[in-house]
């Protein structure tokens, strides 16, 4: 479905809207993590990053402003939205695998949790950044033309789609996939998008590698039952503790396999580290890796200790709002 999207316009049309938003940099910084989070939301945050990191670099660029705040806000935002709804990552679904919770129901428990750890993760990046949004940069910036395609209505309802899909089905996945291809077959019929394009985004072998690794761990974890009774009993801040490093140490989604092989006292809690724990450290999730292929695309170099420096405050401080709001 992103790819559609992208394909469709809709990227390209919010690109534009962004650059000519009037106000400040700190304004069309917030803007883009708004984007950013919206996207994650209601797409997933592999979406989000693969999409719009460029859209990111670009409104940075075009504004002659830094572009770190821009590049690194971008993966932050979307590991940090991505509590809200079960399909913005899919260790939320392998978590709430036993559970048959609709994502009405998700969504109730999670509205503070998530927004809290939202709120927190985009106070630290302002504080973070806060001098460098005031810079500007000496190079002119880059020529496009200024004519805005309208986002197209196939991209559109693709993305509605999903949300909606999300929110009403307690077992969504086959019907997103379905009214995806759907769409899909519909986007290559008009000329929106080339065979293959969508299949080249997903990036299979490293999908497969980590399919395995999550399988060969999901087989682990029905023999030893180590992993799992280690985060069974805890209280809520310890499960989120153990499952933060055990996404850095392990990679959130063979993580979320392990911890989450039986009943947990806090799913919650434990949703909120697998989710937030990416943000310590570069090896957390898939999307920090989708994230860095992206910028290189764009002919950008992140590097381990920036996205350390700004990403592990932010991390702690999303897991501390996060529970704070859930505890309350």
């Amino acid at each position: 479905m992103g790819a559609l999207a992208a394909a469709d316009g809709l990227f390209a049309w919010s690109a534009r809207r962004l650059e000519r938003l009037p106000g400040s940099a700190h304004a069309l910084y917030l803007a883009t993590l708004g984007l950013v989070a919206a996207v994650t939301i209601v797409l997933n945050l592999d979406t989000a990053v693969v999409f719009l990191t460029p859209v990111a670099i670009g409104a940075a660029l075009r504004r002659r402003v830094p572009v770190a705040p821009f590049l690194y806000g971008t993966v932050i935002v979307a590991n940090g939205a991505s509590l809200l709804l079960p399909g913005s990552n899919l260790t939320n679904l392998i978590v709430l695998g036993a559970e048959h919770v609709p994502g009405g129901a998700y969504l109730a428990r999670m509205a503070a949790p998530a927004a809290a750890a939202l709120a927190a993760t985009v106070a630290v990046l302002l504080a973070r950044y806060r001098r460098s949004l005031r810079a500007r940069l000496a190079s002119p910036a880059p020529g496009r033309p200024d004519a805005t395609p309208p986002a197209g209505a196939l991209g559109i309802a693709a993305t509605v789609s999903a949300g909606l899909l999300v929110l009403a089905l307690p077992h969504p996945a086959p019907w997103v996939l379905l009214v995806a291809v759907g769409f899909t077959v519909v986007a290559v019929r008009r000329g929106l998008l080339e065979r293959g394009d969508a299949l080249r985004r997903l990036d299979l072998p490293v999908l497969l590698a980590l399919l395995a690794l999550s399988v060969l761990l999901g087989t682990l974890a029905r023999q030893w039952a180590g992993p799992h009774d280690l985060v069974a009993g805890l209280g809520r801040w310890p499960t989120t503790a153990v499952a933060a490093l055990s996404s850095v140490a392990l990679n959130t989604l063979p993580a979320s396999v392990l911890l989450s092989s039986g009943p947990v006292a806090h799913p919650r809690a434990l949703i909120i580290g697998l989710n937030l724990g990416p943000n310590l450290f570069v090896t957390g999730s898939l999307a920090v890796y989708l994230w860095w292929r992206a910028a290189q695309a764009h002919g950008e170099e992140p590097s381990v200790t920036g996205y350390v420096r700004a990403a592990l405050p932010a991390a702690l401080a999303g897991m501390a709002a996060a529970l704070l709001a859930l505890g309350a």
